[in-house]
């Protein structure tokens, strides 16, 4: 039988926490940031958690499930 692969995007997207929780980096933080507003790129340095309802798919990705 072989290996099962990791889902090559998803294991640079997200990462797990200490505490089990499947984090990732928001996007729209890489370019153009002189037009947007210093509220918005401050929210947007804090790590995304992954919702409910799409938990079990990124752990599919993961190979965590």
């Amino acid at each position: 039988m072989p290996k099962v692969k990791t889902h090559s995007r998803a294991k640079k997207t997200f990462k797990v926490s200490a505490t089990g929780k499947i984090m990732y980096r928001k996007p729209t933080r890489g370019h153009l940031l002189t037009k947007k507003s210093t509220k918005r790129k401050r929210s947007l340095r804090v790590e995304g958690q992954v919702h409910a309802s799409n938990m079990d798919f990124v752990k599919r990705l993961l190979r965590l499930k």
